[in-house]
């Protein structure tokens, strides 16, 4: 399996050389040269797989430069440390299925694919005796996810950009209190998508980023995709086994990752299996105007929100799903993401028939968000983080009622106090991971949204 840019601009490499590289040297995403589509028979014979297993065959559909056994030692490695046998759990809640992601070291979706991706890093850099220096933007759980899969690995630092003040307190805590010396946290002045783009702008800098060995972690990195296909097929094989031949998946999402991730899934099943992918937003919704209106721009500013992971105006992952939208054809979507970043804005309003057969969609508001909380709480006496109640609002107005629908729960209500003490209206109790960060030693590096600056930082703090 070879893997190429949306843009075009790069010869077909390996999967190795894809994980090492994370953003494409052309400034493109890296997506595999096809997916692969797996038969009803093959299908049947993981339906009873646990998790492990599961992400064994179908990162084996994927990965043709690893050995298979060094391969299982790396997922089973990589889950070992989730408090859940079953690593993401499916439970049935009223009429809706709530695939809970958030069992991970640092209770979030992100552990899933980033425990991996860190001990691929680590795999990859001992064969090769070489280093990197990851440097990556989160707007909220990637970045304690992302230091958790690589804090204390020999030959790797990592560089956290989150912005400041617009994460969760106990987000920021997650970052802030790994005192690692291979781990470097900095709270830029800005929004998520100012510090993503200094982090692109690094990444563009090829002289820079081949010098200090630069390695991504955010979804730009195709592995944190192929890790997160994993649990839409398992979710899928647990529906069936009841008897269920088609679902849906309702997916809160701002930087398009995680949905991309389903629409992998869906082209990986046979036809059917996966119905339909409910896009859902808060009332940051480029991702819903796209699906309704064809139309993929900036509007106005970023708005704070209880569900700060998804306050993202441009969603890194969309080039990829750009790359599909228009039939392969590199050269048109380096031409669309050239014209987005002079005017922020791509006319897709020409294909947005072939939109609705991949998305249905759906902007959830505060008061929505706030309320899912509350009522959903009251009637099943179960608790939802502000993301989760994005897609269960969403999964609640757009469900057919001819197919279950599974909601990815994305991560641990106690991560998102204020908002849940605002719904229910007590206070949620932290479980022992999150109580136990108050008080403890913490360091960040408060910066101007600034390259300049911020390269400098990176300069010196670099392995070399």
């Amino acid at each position: 399996m070879k893997y190429i840019s949306t843009r075009g601009g790069i010869e077909p490499i390996s999967f190795q050389d894809a994980v090492m590289m994370g953003l494409a040297r052309d400034g493109g995403l890296l997506l595999p040269e096809t997916l692969p589509s797996v038969s009803k028979e093959t299908l049947n014979s993981w339906r009873n797989l646990p998790y492990q297993y599961l992400a064994l065959e179908i990162l084996s559909l994927f990965v043709d430069d690893i050995p298979r056994l060094d391969l299982d030692e790396l997922v089973e490695r990589s889950y070992a440390s989730f408090s859940h046998p079953q690593v993401t759990p499916v439970r049935k809640v009223g009429d809706l299925y709530i695939m809970e992601l958030f069992h991970g070291p640092t209770l979030a979706f992100k552990d899933v694919a980033l425990q991996l991706l860190g001990n691929l890093f680590e795999y990859i850099l001992k064969r090769s005796g070489s280093f990197m220096n990851i440097v990556g933007a989160t707007s909220g759980d990637t970045g304690s996810a992302a230091i958790y899969g690589v804090r204390g690995k020999k030959g790797i630092n990592i560089f956290i950009l989150h912005p400041d003040g617009r994460t969760s307190p106990i987000q920021a805590l997650q970052m802030t209190t790994v005192v690692d010396p291979n781990v470097f946290n900095i709270a830029v002045r800005g929004t998520f998508d100012d510090a993503q783009a200094i982090v692109k702008e690094i990444f563009g800098d090829l002289e820079f980023k081949d010098a200090y060995h630069l390695g991504a972690i955010n979804s730009i990195n195709w592995a944190r995709v192929l890790a997160q296909v994993v649990y839409y097929v398992y979710g899928y094989c647990k529906l069936w086994k009841t008897g269920a031949e088609s679902i849906d998946f309702s997916v809160p999402t701002g930087n398009f990752g995680d949905i991309f991730a389903g629409f992998v899934a869906k082209q990986l099943l046979p036809e059917g299996c996966i119905n339909r992918l409910i896009l859902a937003t808060n009332e940051n919704d480029i991702l819903t105007r796209f699906v309704h209106e064809g139309d993929y721009s900036i509007a106005g500013s970023v708005t704070p929100t209880s569900s700060p992971s998804m306050d993202i105006q441009i969603a890194s992952n969309f080039e990829r799903y750009l790359y599909y939208l228009r039939d392969k054809d590199s050269a048109q979507v380096k031409a669309d993401m050239e014209a987005f970043a002079q005017t922020g804005r791509i006319d897709l309003s020409d294909v947005k028939g072939r939109v609705a057969e991949d998305f249905i969609s759906r902007s959830v508001s505060e008061d929505e968000t706030i309320a899912t909380i509350a009522d959903f709480f009251k009637e099943h006496d179960y608790l939802l983080d502000p993301h989760t109640a994005v897609g269960v609002k969403a999964a609640q107005e757009l469900g057919d009622g001819e197919r279950p629908v599974i909601c990815l729960s994305t991560a641990h209500p106690a991560k998102f106090g204020d908002a849940v003490q605002k719904a229910i209206g007590r206070d949620v109790d932290l479980p022992p991971a999150l109580a136990n960060l108050q008080g403890k030693e913490s360091r960040c590096e408060i910066m101007d949204a600034d390259v300049g600056q911020i390269k400098e930082y990176v300069r010196t703090h670099a392995l070399t």
